[in-house]
């Protein structure tokens, strides 16, 4: 019997030990999961448990000065993936089918590529974006399908309603609807809003738990803004942009319009311009293959480029428009006087160097200040120039802000470039005084000459006048800026008037408007290339209406027109169309003398003398009495002088007659 019971004793021995060796091993494990990985599981346990929504603030609506909504946010709805719930299930089985039916589901309704979506659902991340900017019916087709892991939330996203209107302006967003350019960036702060989100704790399904938390932290949304351009004016700039475009063949056209009297920015826009509800697609399809063909190192200089306003970042010469700023100090100066006469021989000699008129082979001569104006005499801008003296010629540029950014609230905002004073010597100013050799922005010399129309007081220019709550209710109001005195109000009242006979009876005929004052001038420039000069231009017009009174400023710039290039035949005609739409919205009533009327009335002009003229001041002083024009050859020389036309000089013709010109 010993050794049977020795056998048992070892067995239960044995039994107990390997009981023992279990129970050990249990507790080491125990321990190691509430110990050593207690934190972590803990931290999944929470994970699995809490659902962390967030609520997306609306970015604040953008409105035009009369409060019509430019840029809104659309209720959208986004949908995300847990992924620990996604591959719910007690068995491997199971919870490969629960995963293989989500990814499936999904690819169906959403038409996103299935792997895609897997590596998206089996992130090792609490929460996942799988899609977003979804509309209703399809958010509603993913709830009905009740995919384990998968929750709906509600969304925002930027809507354009006009689409490419005013784009350059507005600018656009990211995906995460940040600003990502134009005044969507220069405003961010106030558009974005603050982001809520609703935490609570949920069972697998989605159920709440009794014992859990939950918080809810309402979305604070962004403020609106009230901008000073008006939606109907620049539906007339944007019109009037593509017809010059289409007329002229331009690589660009563009244009600003404004309020002399505030600095408002009443219009801004150029062409061709692009959709900001999808703005890294260009609108022309030969554009779009040319992009698609790129390389990603060079998409992002594309859109840069696509998204730029010129208008405000970009520096060009502008030529014969800035031989106004260039009379108002010298008026200013007391160097000249309206009534001053001036020779012009067809040429200067400054320092050794010739500086030639456009009309060398048949020189101006005798002419007054305003005819000099009206001629754009280079020899008289030069002789100006100089009676400045270079020191007075800087401060002017100064004071009138071409040497300083504006401080218009838009990013990106460019400066001058200006031949440093210590160095241009006596050729430099004397280029400069006719609008070679500096570049500025369009910005800068509109805000400029519109201190003329503002009795010499140069106004900050704006965009954004208010700030306004979610209920229109304005929350910051930005006041007008009277930035400085340019000129006396004299020199602005005679400056008024030599810009009204430049539109009314010299070279910017074009874009007179029958029964109002329009003044202004304007102006072609070689582009600059290579420290010279291309074959390619910048063709522009500046001008106010009505000069009794001016109450809009309008710049038009045509980039690169092929075939006629002056700025009579391209940009003023735009500019003509602009006024046209705009003087008679704005309800300002003609002020005419009777003898104004009179000869507004009259079906019939008499043919002027355009023997001796340039083809560019021809066609302008053509343009204001209401002619056309048909040149014999040759229309882009700059060197087309008059010879002969057909009809003769004081013969009546109907309006909108064509004159035929005939070259020396």
């Amino acid at each position: 019997m010993t050794k049977p019971l020795n056998k048992s004793k070892k067995r239960i021995i044995i039994a107990f030990a390997i009981m023992y060796g279990v129970c050990m091993l249990l507790c080491f494990r125990v321990g190691w999961i509430q110990v050593v990985k207690g934190a972590e599981y803990s931290k999944m346990a929470i994970e699995q448990q809490t659902r962390d929504v967030p609520i997306a603030a609306k970015r604040g609506v953008i409105y035009d000065t009369n409060r019509k909504e430019l840029a809104v946010s659309a209720t959208c709805y986004s949908v995300w993936a847990r992924p620990a719930n996604v591959r719910s299930g007690k068995t491997k089985a199971e919870k490969d089918s629960n995963q293989q039916k989500t990814v499936s589901t999904l690819n169906q309704i959403l038409g996103k590529d299935e792997k895609e979506i897997e590596k998206l659902v089996t992130k090792k991340q609490a929460l996942v974006k799988v899609d977003k900017y979804l509309d209703k019916e399809t958010a509603d087709k993913i709830r009905k399908a009740e995919l384990p892991g998968i929750e709906i939330a509600e969304d925002v996203k930027r809507y354009y309603p006009l689409g490419a209107f005013l784009s350059h302006t507005l600018g656009s967003v990211t995906d995460d609807n940040a600003g990502l350019s134009g005044l969507e960036l220069q405003y961010n702060q106030y558009l974005s809003g603050i982001s809520g989100r609703w935490i609570k704790n949920t069972d697998i399904t989605g159920n709440s738990l009794s014992y859990g938390e939950e918080k809810y932290y309402q979305a604070e949304d962004g403020l609106g803004l009230v901008l000073t351009i008006d939606e109907t004016i620049q539906h007339y700039v944007e019109k009037s942009l593509k017809t010059v475009q289409k007329n002229t063949k331009a690589d660009r056209v563009m244009c600003i319009m404004m309020a002399p009297k505030t600095g408002d920015i009443l219009a801004l826009a150029q062409v061709p311009e692009f959709d900001p509800n999808d703005s890294k697609t260009p609108l022309d399809k030969e554009e779009k293959a040319k992009l698609d063909k790129m390389p990603d190192s060079k998409k992002m200089e594309y859109w840069n480029s696509m998204w730029r306003n010129s208008l405000i970042s970009d520096v060009y010469e502008p030529g014969s428009t800035f031989k106004l700023l260039t009379t108002s100090m010298a008026l200013e100066e007391g160097k000249t006087k309206i009534s001053e006469h001036f020779t012009c021989t067809g040429s200067v000699n400054v320092a050794g160097t010739k500086l030639s008129c456009w009309r060398s082979y048949n020189p101006h001569g005798n002419q007054t200040l305003e005819e000099a104006v009206g001629n754009s005499c280079n020899p008289v801008f030069v002789k100006l120039a100089q009676r400045m003296g270079i020191t007075k010629f800087y401060n002017y540029l100064e004071t009138f802000g071409i040497s300083n950014k504006t401080g218009i609230d838009f990013p990106g905002e460019g400066n001058s470039i200006l031949q440093n004073k210590d160095t241009a010597g006596p050729v430099g100013l004397a280029t400069m005084g006719y609008g070679q050799g500096v570049a500025v922005t369009p910005i800068q010399l509109i805000t400029a000459i519109s201190s003329i129309g503002n009795e010499g007081k140069l106004m900050q220019p704006r965009l954004v006048k208010a700030l306004v709550d979610e209920d229109g209710n304005t929350v910051k109001e930005f006041d007008t800026k009277v930035v400085r005195q340019t000129v006396s109000q004299k020199t602005a009242e005679e400056m008024c008037g030599i810009m009204e006979y430049v539109v009314a009876k010299g070279g910017a005929g074009t874009a007179k408007v029958d029964g109002y004052k329009v003044g202004g001038k304007t102006g072609t420039a070689n582009k600059a290339k290579n420290g010279g000069y291309s074959e390619q231009t910048f063709s522009s017009f500046i001008g106010m209406a009505p000069m009794n009174d001016p109450q809009v400023a309008v710049l038009v710039i045509v980039d690169n027109p092929k075939g006629v290039k002056f700025g009579s035949q391209t940009a003023a005609p735009g500019a003509k169309l602009i006024l046209e739409d705009t003087l008679r919205y704005l309800d300002l009533q003609p002020k005419l003398t009777k003898e104004e009327k009179e000869e507004l009335n009259k079906s019939q002009v008499t043919v002027p003398d355009l023997v001796g003229e340039g083809l560019e001041e021809a066609i302008g002083i053509l343009g204001g009495l209401s002619l056309k024009y048909e040149a014999s050859g040759g229309t882009q020389d700059e060197d087309f002088i008059i010879k002969d036309q057909y009809p003769k000089a004081g013969a009546k013709i109907e309006k909108e007659g064509t004159v035929y010109l005939y070259r020396k």
